[in-house]
């Protein structure tokens, strides 16, 4: 059984690996984790004993194939519980992340199989992220930045790559939901901000920090 710490590791090199797609630095990890270098190479070096990552001084840390899985067992878990928290006991969106953070290093697989199916096998996470099945699956889908658009497409708004309560609550304030769709009418040269139509009626200017965040697919 792994510990609260190391899943809490497992997890931050997951996501690092993935946003970055190359081995994860003992300082990148140690300010993730917001602890000391010296302690996270401490640490790393007795979960690489356990073989649940590997590391080399030079290069940094992944995750082996039994890190990985539970990582992503972790992961499922947390967004599971985002889910519930939003649909069965009406939090928003930007208030569910903490509350996961607690929730997902329950242990009853059983409990987490009964949840997944009382909430309908969802896919995404309130925050468009995908769910992993219970084993470590999912589909990828083909999202990209709305910065990466060009004028004249059409795009369905599925997720967000800021994560932080301000940004969320931006949205929120500013009527954007997932699943909103989008049109590009104006990319402006000198900034480029976008001007969008929002389901085909409402028309909103946007900074170049708000469409590098939102993720969409094309339509």
């Amino acid at each position: 059984m792994t510990s609260l710490a190391e899943e809490n590791y497992l997890k931050a090199i997951y996501k690092l690996y993935e946003k970055n797609g190359a081995m994860v630095s003992t300082s990148a990890l140690a300010e993730t984790l917001q602890i000391n270098a010296a302690s996270v190479t401490d640490f790393i070096k007795k979960m690489a004993a356990k073989k649940l990552i590997s590391y080399q001084k030079s290069k940094g840390v992944s995750l082996t194939e039994q890190g990985r899985l539970i990582a992503l067992n972790i992961i499922r878990k947390h967004r599971l519980w985002e889910v519930w928290l939003v649909n069965n006991l009406g939090f928003k969106w930007d208030e569910v992340h903490e509350i996961a953070e607690q929730l997902e290093h329950v242990i009853s697989d059983e409990l987490i199989e009964n949840l997944d199916k009382h909430l309908g096998y969802p896919k995404a996470d309130p925050h468009g992220d995908l769910i992993p099945d219970a084993k470590g699956r999912f589909i990828k889908n083909s999202s990209k930045p709305l910065l990466e658009c060009t004028k004249g497409d059409k795009v369905k708004f599925t997720g967000v790559a800021e994560h932080s309560n301000s940004f969320l609550q931006y949205l929120t304030k500013s009527n954007i939901s997932l699943g909103d769709e989008i049109v590009v009418e104006v990319i402006e040269e000198y900034d480029n901000s976008f001007q969008v139509k929002i389901n085909k009626k409402e028309r909103k200017l946007l900074s170049k920090e708000v469409v590098k965040n939102l993720l969409v697919v094309v339509m």
